[in-house]
Parts: structure tokens; sequence; C-alpha cells
């Protein structure tokens, strides 16, 4: 699958996001090692800190199918905002997909970054 097939999938969840407070529409996808493709949104909630990023919940979906591991994630914003992973998003790609690639959208046109140039020191066991 290409960066923007990927890119698309991720596009086409904003729609799927929950997002009433802050109107920001985010969505994800992501390839697990074996090829599979997971999807997630947003999803807020009034005690903000109950609030889940798309890349949390398309990882945790592949996670809770058995899958530990994963290549690339791309993630869109419905306005063309590049939608930066936060700092808690990068931490669990720390743990999931250290040497893996995020993909997004800059002035229009996609660009890849490794995980460990987005989290240069990334918590660790």
């Amino acid at each position: 699958m290409t960066d923007r097939e990927l890119f698309d999938i991720a596009m086409s969840m904003c729609d799927k996001a929950y997002a009433p407070y802050s109107h920001f529409y985010v969505g994800a996808a992501l390839i697990t090692d074996d090829g599979s493709v997971y999807t997630g949104c947003n999803i807020e909630n009034a005690s903000y800190g109950a609030t889940n990023c798309a890349e949390r919940t398309a990882m945790f979906k592949a996670v809770s199918e058995g899958h530990a591991h994963f290549n690339r994630i791309a993630v869109a914003a419905y306005d063309g905002t590049c939608a930066y992973p936060c700092g808690i998003c990068l931490q669990v790609m720390n743990e999931f997909m250290a040497d893996g690639t995020v993909i997004l959208e800059e002035n229009g046109k996609l660009v890849d970054y490794r995980v460990s140039e987005l989290l240069p020191h990334g918590f660790n066991l």
C-alpha cells in the first residue's frame, strides 16, 4: 500500500471522529507487520483527560487484535492542518513502532518521519 493510499484511509476516518469540543477532526490508519490495516479517529470527552487521539485508537485496536508491531501510520486532519502526533501518542508509537514511519501532510505534500525523529528520547524500560 502506498503512503497516499494509507493517508487517504486516515483522511476518511476524520468523518467518524467525535470532536464536539475542539472541532478538530483527526483520522489515522496504520499497517501492521503482516499487512493488516487498522484505523482510528479522535474521540473527545467533556472530561478532557478521557479523550483519545486517532493514533492511539488505531494502535489500541490493532493491539487488541493481537498485533504488537506496526510499520507505518498515517495521521490526517480534516482541514488539511498537519496533525503532528501528541507526546502521549508518540510514546505509544515508541512502544509498538519505534523504528516505524509516521506519514503526515505538510503544505499539501506527504512527508515521512521516523518515530525517533519526532520523539528522540522516548521512555524505554
